[in-house]
């Protein structure tokens, strides 16, 4: 009998990309759990002159408004990592019992669920976000909750489409009609049968979204849809500053090359964990 696929911690090293990306992701972690720790200043207090140009006092400059870019960066590391990571979590683990439940249970149901969600794939990322943030209206313009929606709506189809590859491929094995034939429901084997035996594929496909979430997030923020001023976000802070460039360019490329980093470290986590997970996938019986 075809046992059931299961995931052992392994002995060897983890993978550099695994560790160099893990390492920045923590450094991260630490500066918006510590910001307000040892932050200069307040990140909506004007400490000096608009479009100041990187000093020791202010190694990003000063904004538009004469707010510290360092300080703002730093607390922006909040909004963006809740965003991302709180929309992402919340798209994987829908898509995931949505895909794991239509792979399984087939039929009329799958094809119909299928085909939708391929209508809304096809749509541009951003296109998506923007039609949603115009069907809701301006009264939610610029509110964390609409923005998480806004990621969860656009992602979810897309894990959906994934799991339920996955689960395509789970419903022939023998544990499944073992579940089956004890008269366990849908939810039940959801939950206890395709979910552990997706965990693998889940969790690279979370690394994945992970990564392109702040890109999205930052798009929006810069086309004037995200988060409202004055709230230190790093794609706002970019679009605020933009008139600065040719003038004061790092109170522009600072927050964009942190951004940057954000993005490469979780590209460069989900490729180590990608290769983790895909050396050290066993058969338990």
């Amino acid at each position: 009998m075809t046992g059931r696929v299961g995931w052992r911690v392994p002995t060897r090293r983890l993978p550099t990309t695994l560790r160099v990306g893990g390492t920045i992701l923590i450094g991260f972690f630490l500066v918006a759990l510590t910001v307000p720790l040892w932050a200069p200043y307040s990140p909506v207090e004007t400490v000096a002159l608009p479009f100041k140009g990187a000093s020791l006092d202010h190694p990003f400059g000063t904004d538009v408004l004469g707010r510290d870019v360092f300080t703002r960066v730093a607390y922006g590391t909040r909004i963006d990592l809740l965003l991302s990571l709180t929309s992402t979590v919340i798209a994987v683990l829908l898509g995931a019992v949505i895909g794991l439940a239509s792979g399984y249970i087939g039929g009329w149901f799958d094809n119909v669920l299928m085909r939708a969600f391929e209508a809304i794939v096809s749509i541009p990322l951003l296109i998506l976000a923007l039609l949603v943030i115009a069907a809701a209206g301006p009264q939610y313009s610029g509110s964390l909750l609409l923005l998480t929606a806004v990621v969860v709506l656009v992602y979810t189809p897309r894990v959906a489409r994934i799991s339920r590859a996955v689960a395509v491929d789970l419903v022939t094995r023998d544990f499944l009609t073992v579940a089956r034939s004890r008269g366990e429901s849908t939810w039940s084997i959801t939950r206890r049968e395709l979910a552990p035996n997706a965990s693998g594929v889940l969790l690279v496909e979370f690394g994945v979204r992970a990564g392109y979430a702040p890109i999205l997030i930052g798009s929006l923020a810069f086309l004037g849809f995200g988060v409202r001023a004055p709230t230190p976000e790093w794609g706002l802070i970019i679009s605020e500053n933009r008139a600065a460039l040719a003038t004061t360019p790092v109170v522009v490329l600072a927050p964009a090359a942190v951004l940057a980093i954000l993005i490469i470290s979780l590209n460069l986590a989900t490729d180590g964990l990608a290769r983790y997970l895909g050396r050290t996938a066993v058969r338990t019986p």
